[in-house]
């Protein structure tokens, strides 16, 4: 008994070093040139479109766009998981699609499946907040979401919402 004992702590303690290991790898760290702040996302003057920062990798161009596109549609319950383009999308079809268009996600997930998408954390440039009945997500520091106060459908929103009962997400690297 005394033999397996210390293989047994050795074996609890490098699983313990291993999860460790793999947090920090998942919590952001910072800008990505030289620790330098990380652009912010822009709303134009029309109040329904957005600008990518120009420090901003090709991705995250890319995912502003996609939002772009996406901004006049309805909410549309099950919108966006039949097809990428539809004639409205619901939260979590909003969020699949700009993830889609930016070469972040190959499929279409759930509010569920997005609580297990990527990497844990904040990201710096794009973060998924996600329970098992809504999803949302920030590019640059800008909500893009499907409610809020005006209209519903995918828009990106400047009012603050809370992140209470909401897991943050993001892709690796982003």
């Amino acid at each position: 008994m005394t033999s397996i004992l210390p293989a047994r702590v050795l074996t609890l303690a490098l699983a313990a070093a291993l999860l460790l290991s793999a947090d920090a790898r998942a919590e952001p760290t910072g800008g990505f040139s030289a620790g330098a702040p990380v652009g912010t996302v822009a709303l134009n003057a029309d109040g329904r479109t957005a600008s990518a920062p120009p420090d901003a990798p090709q991705e995250v161009v890319d995912a502003v766009a996609a939002a772009n596109r996406i901004t006049r549609k309805p909410y549309k319950w099950g919108g966006g998981h039949g097809r990428w383009r539809d004639s409205g999308y619901d939260c979590s079809g909003t969020v699949s699609y700009v993830l889609h268009a930016a070469g972040l996600i190959l499929r279409a997930r759930d509010s569920t499946g997005l609580t297990s998408y990527g990497s844990r954390g904040k990201g710096d440039w794009i973060t998924v907040y996600a329970n098992a009945g809504h999803t949302y997500m920030t590019i640059a520091g800008l909500r893009f979401d499907t409610s809020g106060r005006g209209e519903e459908g995918p828009r990106w929103r400047a009012q603050r919402r809370s992140r209470r009962g909401y897991v943050a997400r993001h892709p690796a690297g982003f």
